[in-house]
């Protein structure tokens, strides 16, 4: 399994429209998501900025189904009026490096 993280920013006074168009995700970007094999894609913020992660079988091929997408066009184009995207130098998504993962144990059972 592979991670992949990214960084962006809602426009002031969009957060709520951010937030319910997420909630009326299109099927075809579910059915998009899953066909890049990506899984737990989840997305925080704080204030304006947004944090995205995703897990997934393979980032590159993630990353290439998506690029190759209509559906996925369409929804950047959607969420261009409410979304800017941290970007790299060549004008791509910024991938997040990961720093640090704590993977851990299953806790013990408490006895009492």
């Amino acid at each position: 399994m592979e991670r992949y993280a990214w960084k962006g920013y809602v426009k002031e006074g969009c957060l709520q429209e951010y937030k319910r168009r997420h909630d009326e995700i299109w099927p075809e970007m579910t059915a998009l998501l899953n066909q890049a094999g990506i899984r737990n894609y989840s997305i925080w913020n704080i204030g304006n900025e947004l944090f995205g992660y995703y897990e997934c079988d393979s980032v590159e091929r993630a990353l290439a189904v998506q690029a190759e997408s209509p559906v996925v066009k369409r929804w950047d184009a959607y969420m261009a009026d409410i979304l800017t995207m941290e970007t790299d130098e060549q004008g791509r998504q910024a991938q997040l490096k990961q720093m640090f993962l704590h993977k851990g144990e299953p806790a013990e059972p408490s006895e009492g």
